[in-house]
């Protein structure tokens, strides 16, 4: 029986969506998911249905719904949404019709745009503005390719009948039986749309990718009264109380509260993300500044990030594209079958890289091979090639912040293998910090849910508990062997680098 009151999460990723519940001390008392459907139509695309992605959502409920108590159910006082971001989706205000393919965070084929907006001398002004660089990974180029190659969305812009939103307002609207178009500051804050330092739409950024501005959501703190689930949807009448984006949704569920405390995300892709308290920190080697939260006020936490855009990926190559292994827990176990990796390195930039490079014509690479290479060494060296591109964005965080993490917390599902975390002690010399529960992005938002329906008074109540049932790893390389190892790799990165100009 249920003697408190609980929390829903729903947490829409890129293949799949989970709705959980959290009690007020954030602990996870059910969850529930349902897969989702990634489609590469050609090289570097990576699209999604949106009613796949909002059916998706709804099955996750529905399923967590059948599974939990009556007590449970009469519990719940508060939701929360969290998405994966930049996932573009336009539609009819009318009738919530599609207007063309979700296009995903991981899409590449607005490259050349990019490309052409930085020739016109525009990125200076946008990294000014938003904190972030012009990149195909963030949602404005992709609304203006949306524009200009999907009739539907021409048909709605030319009869005043637009949408555009990321992942949480599209879920929003749907929630609310279309009564709100809200975004929320976090996954606002990741468009190219937003002035990061005073937290409102741009319209000269509107206006250049042709956008028009009653297309846009209303722009809403993280936490506040976003309406209620309607009747006919499982949770229906549980008020909509907090939304933010995935990656400050981890951060928030890891207890990063203060300046300078980091998590780091394995999921799709790997995600670094610091704290930088009130502040907005810049950094010239290619981290993003953005906004991590905001009370009820919309007052910011800002952090620094850096993104990866393939970490589970690699894994799932392995199971899907060469049938190393057939579950993706396999990994940890081919991987052990080998001392090392025997000079074997994989670079994971299958779609591109992020941060530091942002080249999204970059390409993976798998190097080092011998006649003696055998899959054990494959397997290990893709755990490790995702440790050392984080290892590199927590290097260029330290360089911004001017002072050493010391630990990083780490979820995401690639962080339940010891061998990659061993990894990431190695590459960094930092106190890799794995808690019990590692789904932190629901409990991130359940909590900030939390905050604002009043059971809870103060997250730092809970930072106490935060070590409890954690796992801690710690180097066992020496600094010269690591130094010798990181140099082998940044000359593999730059191969990858490379392999477009030839």
């Amino acid at each position: 029986m249920a003697d408190k009151p609980l929390l829903l999460a729903l947490d829409q990723g890129t293949s799949s969506s989970r709705a959980a519940l959290f009690t007020p001390e954030g602990k996870l008392e059910a969850s529930a998911s349902a897969p989702l459907a990634i489609e590469y139509p050609n090289d570097g695309w990576v699209q999604q249905d949106p009613n796949a992605i909002w059916e998706s959502q709804l099955q996750a409920m529905a399923t967590l719904e059948k599974q939990i108590t009556t007590d449970q159910r009469k519990a719940i006082i508060s939701c929360g949404i969290t998405n994966q971001r930049e996932t573009t989706i336009l539609w009819r205000k009318s009738n919530g019709e599609k207007c063309g393919p979700a296009i995903v965070w991981q899409d590449g084929r607005t490259a050349q745009l990019c490309a052409q907006w930085k020739k016109e001398g525009l990125e200076k002004e946008w990294r000014r503005r938003t904190g972030l660089l012009l990149d195909p990974y963030f949602s404005a180029s992709k609304i203006n390719w949306l524009l200009k190659n999907e009739s539907l969305a021409q048909q709605a812009k030319t009869a005043n009948d637009l949408c555009f939103g990321t992942v949480e307002s599209w879920l929003l609207w749907q929630l609310t039986a279309e009564k709100r178009h809200c975004s929320d500051m976090s996954n606002a804050s990741r468009t190219l749309l937003m002035d990061l330092e005073h937290r409102k739409w741009v319209d000269q950024f509107s206006d250049i990718i042709e956008l028009p501005s009653s297309a846009l959501p209303e722009l809403v703190p993280c936490r506040g009264n976003f309406g209620h689930i309607k009747a006919g949807l499982p949770f229906s009448g549980v008020a909509i109380q907090a939304m933010l984006g995935d990656q400050q949704a981890a951060t928030l569920g890891q207890l990063c509260l203060k300046k300078g405390e980091a998590k780091c995300t394995y999921g799709t892709g790997a995600f670094l993300v610091v704290n930088t308290g009130e502040e907005i920190c810049y950094s010239n080697s290619g981290l993003l500044s953005t906004l991590a939260w905001t009370d009820e006020k919309g007052s910011p936490t800002y952090c620094l990030e850096g993104s990866l855009f393939n970490a589970g990926t690699v894994v799932q190559w392995l199971r899907d594209g060469l049938g190393l292994i057939e579950k993706a827990n396999d990994i940890n176990i081919l991987a052990e079958e080998v001392e090392d990796s025997a000079g074997v390195m994989l670079v994971p930039a299958f779609t591109g890289w992020g941060t530091p490079h942002w080249d999204p014509n970059a390409r993976g690479l798998l190097i080092g091979l011998t006649r003696d290479s055998n899959p054990g060494h494959i397997a290990r060296a893709a755990l490790e090639g995702i440790a050392l591109s984080v290892a590199t964005l927590v290097e260029l965080s330290e360089e911004a912040l001017n002072e050493k993490l010391g630990e990083l917390a780490v979820d995401g599902g690639a962080a339940a293998s010891d061998l990659l975390l061993q990894a990431q002690a190695n590459s960094t010399g930092l106190t890799i910090r794995r808690p019990a529960n590692l789904e932190s992005t629901a409990r991130g938002v359940a909590l900030l849910a939390g905050l604002q329906s009043g059971v809870i008074s103060n997250l730092s109540e809970l930072v106490d508990e935060r070590e409890l049932k954690a796992e801690l790893f710690s180097s066992k390389m020496s600094s010269e062997k690591q130094t010798k190892w990181k140099s082998r790799w940044n000359k593999a990165v730059n191969r990858s680098l490379q392999w477009h100009e030839k």
